[in-house]
C-alpha cells in the first residue's frame, strides 16, 4: 500500500550523499561536473552531439544508433538540471526522425535511428514512450507548453499516452500495456514483459495528468506493476530477467532470461518509487536482497547471472551502470546493511569511458540525481 510520506506528498527529496557525510560543496560538483562531463564539454566521454542550431541526438556509443531510451533519458536529464535548450533540442530530433505517422504503429517513436535520422527499425520500444510521456509533462509544469505545436508538451504527453493504451482498438496496432492484466509489454506485438520497463512511480502520476478517461487505467497500472516485479524478482537473490512472462517466469526463449544489462534498472526504479511514493514495504526487501547479492563481489567480476545467482562467465557489459543502480536502491533502504556501501562504491566509481559508456553513464547521472535529491517530481 502506497504510504503518504514519500517526496510526492511531503516534497522533500533526500539527498543520501548529504546523509551518509558528503558536503554540500563536494555534491553540487559532482552533479555539476557529471552533468558538464556527458553533456556540455567537447570530451571523450560526452553522449550528447548538437546538429545545427537546434537538434540534439544522444549517442549509443557501443551500437552507433540513437534510440528512443537514450533520447528519453536525455529529455528526462535535461528538465531535472532546468536546460531547457537542450530538453528543446532532443525532441525536435525526436519528433523530426523518430515519431511514426502511418501504419499499425503510428503515434509511437521508431526505437532507433542512425545519428543522420534515417529509421534504422519502424518498431517501438515502450520504455522509450513511457519515459518521453513524463519528461513532457515535467516540461509543460516547469517551463510551460510553448505556443509552437511541437512545444506544446504536455498535449504530446497526453496524445502519446492514449496512444499507448488504445492503438488497435479500432483497427490495426497494437498497445504497449497489456488492458487485461494493464502490464507494459516488451513491445507491442509481443505479450510477455521487461521487468525494468515497469515504473509504477510514473503510472502514479499518468493517473493524475494523462486524458480524464485513462486515468483509472493508470492507476491500475501502478498497482499491478508493483505486484509483478514481485513474482519477477528471484526470492532469494531480488535479482529479475530482463525479459519475463506475465507470471513472472523468466522468458529465455531468446537468452533475455537472465539478470544482464536490462535488469539492473529494477534495482533504479524500486529505489526512486520508495522515494517518491513508498510505493511498497516490499520494496526495501527487494533492495536489501539485491545489494546483499553483490555485496562480496567486485565490479571488474559482475557478471551474466541467472536469476537464482549462478553465474555465467560473461562478464557484465555495463558494470558501471550496475554500480549505479545498485546505488539508487539505496533509496529504498536509506538504513539497510548495505545502503551507505553502495552510495559509497558509487561516489567513489568515475564515469565510465569509451565505446560502451553511453548505457552505463545514463544510469550514473540519474543515480546522481537521485541520490543529490534532484531526481524531482515536476
Amino acid at each position: 500500500m502506497v504510504q503518504k510520506d514519500g517526496a510526492f506528498y511531503t516534497g522533500q527529496y533526500r539527498n543520501l550523499f548529504k546523509e551518509y557525510g558528503y558536503s554540500d560543496a563536494e555534491i553540487a560538483a559532482k552533479v555539476k561536473n557529471t552533468w558538464e562531463e556527458l553533456f556540455i564539454l567537447e570530451g571523450p566521454n560526452r553522449i550528447y552531439f548538437e546538429v545545427g542550431d537546434d537538434l540534439g541526438y544522444m549517442l549509443d556509443t557501443g551500437n552507433h544508433d540513437v534510440r528512443t531510451e537514450g533520447m528519453s533519458y536525455g529529455m528526462m536529464m535535461a528538465v531535472q538540471m532546468d536546460d531547457k535548450d537542450i530538453f528543446d533540442r532532443l525532441w525536435r530530433w525526436t519528433m523530426k526522425y523518430m515519431y511514426m505517422t502511418e501504419g499499425k504503429h503510428a503515434g509511437y517513436f521508431a526505437w532507433s535511428c542512425s545519428p543522420e535520422g534515417k529509421k534504422n527499425a519502424y518498431g517501438p520500444a515502450p520504455d522509450g514512450e513511457e519515459y518521453f510521456a513524463l519528461a513532457l509533462f515535467f516540461a509543460a509544469h516547469r517551463w510551460g507548453d510553448g505556443e509552437d505545436e511541437v512545444f506544446n508538451y504536455s498535449k504530446h504527453a497526453k496524445d502519446l499516452l492514449h496512444t499507448c493504451i488504445h492503438n488497435g482498438e479500432d483497427g490495426e496496432g497494437y498497445p504497449m500495456w497489456n488492458p487485461d492484466n494493464k502490464l507494459i509489454k516488451f513491445v507491442p506485438e509481443f505479450e510477455y514483459s521487461d521487468p525494468s520497463y515497469h515504473l509504477p512511480h510514473f503510472y502514479e502520476l499518468f493517473a493524475l495528468w494523462a486524458n480524464e478517461e485513462d486515468r483509472p487505467f493508470w492507476k491500475e497500472a501502478a498497482a499491478a506493476s508493483r505486484e509483478y516485479l514481485k513474482i519477477a524478482c528471484h526470492p532469494e537473490t531480488g535479482l529479475a530477467p530482463e525479459y519475463a512472462f506475465y507470471d513472472g517466469t523468466p522468458n529465455d526463449e531468446r537468452g533475455f532470461g537472465h539478470f544482464f544489462s536490462d535488469s539492473y534498472r529494477v534495482a533504479a526504479n524500486i529505489g526512486l518509487d520508495y522515494e517518491w511514493f513508498r510505493g511498497d514495504e516490499w520494496e526495501t526487501e527487494l533492495a536489501n536482497k539485491i545489494q546483499g547479492f553483490f555485496a562480496d563481489k567486485e565490479p571488474s567480476d559482475y557478471r551474466r547471472y541467472k536469476i537464482d545467482g549462478t553465474p555465467f562467465e560473461e562478464k557484465s557489459l555495463h558494470p558501471v551502470g550496475l554500480v549505479a543502480t545498485n546505488a539508487m536502491a539505496s533509496l529504498a533502504t536509506v538504513d539497510g546493511p548495505y545502503a551507505r556501501q553502495n552510495v559509497e562504491l558509487f561516489w567513489n566509481t568515475p564515469v565510465r569511458s569509451g565505446d560502451r559508456r553511453y548505457y552505463d553513464n545514463c544510469l550514473y547521472l540519474f543515480a546522481v540525481l537521485a541520490l543529490s535529491g534532484n531526481f524531482k517530481i515536476w
